[in-house]
């Protein structure tokens, strides 16, 4: 059999086979093959080189392609600083299972390619953020301020605390890929541009007046025509949604407050200076430098000669910034290639660690103060660095920060009585799971009821959406046993059991006979109300008035002139029919009807059409409005361009790793 093997690989043909075999093992690396990999990625993007751009997707031409990816790591932390968002917006609303859903972790997703694919447009481009824009972003946001100013402290314990946390450095990363997109979204938002006949069709349009005419039908007759018992039964097999019982459960419930238990005591001297002991990194500042800076920006991916050149020139404006009675900022006016900067000369404000590119930080860190450097290399060029001022740590002495530890230890405190009490009501219920009656005595909370109620209602406690969920859920109504708790708010929690269900079901045509006459009357009256109002719109368009029409039903009209868009008067639905009308020809009337949702028929007539003129807006107006238009119009572009990109960038959803 051996041999037989030998004689069937070798040869030409076993050659080839060889040959095509070690090709990807040359590219590759054994290694790839016998390791196993784990793909991290939600969603994948190629791109084509931009040298390239009809570049096939076929290996071996996709090795050319440009491949980037959102990580399940990223995905989970847009998820998770969405789901904070929302629940701050939705409060007790919120809906913790809803949000967990596939449709919405894929629109979030949606929302991450589309901002992506701008990223890597705009990289494409050329289109670059200084350090100096990533600096003013970070130092603009209320959350790192104090009293109006940046805070170094403060930023870092924020970002510490975050969900997910975070460090300088990821941080400052993420704000430079947001600018970087805006770049786009803003640049092309705004070259948006509204033409003077544009402006003047669209308030033709919104200052559009209309003369009419309504006449409010009376509501319809009741029906009392006989009712067959063929009909009824018709009615009912047609309309069996209308005629089901609604699911409902009884609850007992406890409810578990930390704003009703009795208040910590005040800890005492010893317990607060062991916590600032803990915590006393939280109450020291971090040291700041004051600087400045003149770049002389170079890519970089730019060859040495490029490269070189760029460091010659900043040796020479160093060395310019160093002799005697040279004003700096004057130099960086006039040479430096940071456009965040240069118009104040340079001028950086205060910078702690973490803020800066590694390489400027560290030379920026080893400087002492009224030092002027040579050359610092960075990743966008080469810098001379003036460090004008020193701000060294200082630690806030316990007293100055006592009152502060107090209210965390009383938070604490709170917090932890009201844990101890959950843990102890939890336990209480693990041993008879089903009765809550017990454990409730036991710790001494009342046991409350609600019941019996419907999925719809928003009663109490099913106001909280966690608490109707598990309220219907199949383990809760089928085994009667006792829930987890139920958080329905900060350090606020519900423990519940169904106490009786009655599940959804159709009610008999014999219990529910009375309430189908009812509606066939209903309905009959509305088509009768319906077709008489079709009459009396066609004796309109024949030629006769509304008014006589009204006055051949003992009726008054109502007449609106001068009507306006999105008025309420008589109705809007009314108003907006109106508009919707076309514009009356030859001297005749346009007429209409429009059903109400209180089942009354309203008939129209329109008897004058006049454009809103464009020339009674005051220049103000006309600039608020050509605004609004125009950022409508240039997210219109943004959206635009999302889809142009998703046309040239392959992008592959990995549904597995949502």
């Amino acid at each position: 059999m051996l041999q037989t093997l030998r004689d069937k690989t070798s040869g030409w043909f076993a050659t080839i086979i060889l040959g095509l075999l070690i090709v990807p093992f040359a590219l590759f690396g054994l290694q790839d093959y016998m390791v196993q990999r784990t793909d991290d990625a939600v969603a994948k993007v190629d791109v084509p080189p931009t040298w390239w751009a009809s570049a096939p997707a076929w290996w071996p031409a996709s090795m050319l392609w440009h491949h980037d990816k959102i990580t399940s790591e990223e995905f989970r932390t847009r998820f998770e600083q969405e789901r904070q968002r929302r629940r701050q917006q939705d409060g007790e609303a919120f809906d913790a299972k809803a949000f967990e859903s596939v449709a919405n972790k894929r629109e979030i997703l949606e929302s991450m390619i589309d901002e992506k694919l701008r990223s890597m447009a705009s990289e494409r481009a050329g289109l670059e953020v200084s350090d100096a824009q990533v600096r003013k972003a970070i130092q603009d946001v209320p959350a790192f301020q104090v009293d109006g100013k940046f805070n170094a402290q403060r930023y870092q314990l924020a970002l510490a605390s975050g969900v997910p946390p975070q460090s300088p450095r990821q941080f400052e990363d993420t704000v430079r890929d947001s600018l970087r997109q805006s770049l786009v979204v803003a640049g092309i938002a705004q070259s948006n541009f509204v033409t003077d006949a544009e402006l003047d069709r669209l308030m033709r349009a919104l200052g559009e007046t209309r003369d009419a005419s309504v006449l409010m039908m009376p509501p319809p007759a009741p029906d009392a025509a006989p009712v067959t018992d063929a009909e009824i039964k018709s009615w009912y097999d047609g309309h069996t949604a209308s005629f089901r019982a609604k699911e409902m459960v009884s609850l007992e419930y406890v409810v578990l407050d930390g704003a009703s238990l009795p208040p910590p005591p005040p800890a005492d001297e010893a317990t607060l200076r062991q916590r600032y002991e803990q915590e006393k990194g939280k109450f020291a500042a971090a040291e700041e430098r004051l600087a400045s800076h003149i770049l002389v920006q170079v890519a970089e991916g730019a060859d040495a000669a490029t490269q070189k050149a760029a460091e010659a020139k900043a040796t020479k404006l160093a060395a310019e910034a160093k002799a005697a009675g040279a004003d700096f900022a004057a130099i960086a006016r006039a040479n430096s290639d940071d456009t965040g900067s240069k118009a104040t000369g340079g001028e950086l404000g205060w910078v702690s660690k973490g803020m800066m590119d590694p390489g400027f930080e560290e030379a920026l860190f080893s400087m002492k103060a009224g030092e002027i450097s040579g050359p610092v290399k960075s990743a966008f060029g080469w810098h001379v660095i003036q460090l004008r001022e020193v701000k060294g740590s200082a630690q806030q002495p316990f007293e100055a920060v006592r009152d502060a530890l107090a209210a965390e230890q009383a938070q604490a405190d709170r917090e932890r009585a009201f844990n101890d009490l959950s843990t102890r009501l939890v336990d209480l219920v693990y041993k008879n799971p089903s009765a809550l009656a017990p454990a409730a005595r036991d710790v001494g909370l009342p046991l409350q009821t609600i019941g019996p109620v419907a999925r719809d209602s928003s009663e109490g406690i099913f106001a909280n959406a966690a608490v109707k969920r598990a309220a219907f859920s199949e383990v809760l109504v089928q085994d009667g046993t006792v829930s987890d708790p139920i958080e329905i708010g900060p350090n606020n929690s519900v423990l519940i059991r169904v106490t009786n269900h009655t599940p959804e079901r159709a009610l008999p045509l014999a219990q529910v006979r009375e309430q189908v006459i009812a509606a066939i009357r209903v309905d009959r009256a509305q088509k009768a109300a319906l077709k008489e109002a079709e009459a009396l719109v066609a004796r309109i368009a024949a030629g006769e008035t509304l008014e006589a029409v009204a006055a051949s039903k003992q009726l008054a009209v109502q007449t609106l002139p001068g009507l306006r868009r999105g008025m309420p008067i008589p109705d809007a639905k009314v108003v907006a029919d109106i508009f919707a009308a076309k514009a009356p020809a030859g001297g005749a009337p346009t007429p209409g009807k429009v059903a109400l949702d209180d089942g009354r028929i309203a008939l129209f007539a329109v008897q004058a059409v006049k454009p809103g003129n464009p020339a009674e807006a005051s220049p103000q107006e006309r600039a608020m409005l050509r605004q609004q238009l125009s950022q409508a119009h240039g997210m219109s572009d943004v959206d635009a361009l999302s889809r142009h990109l998703r046309k040239q960038m392959k992008v592959t959803v990995v549904e597995a790793n949502l």
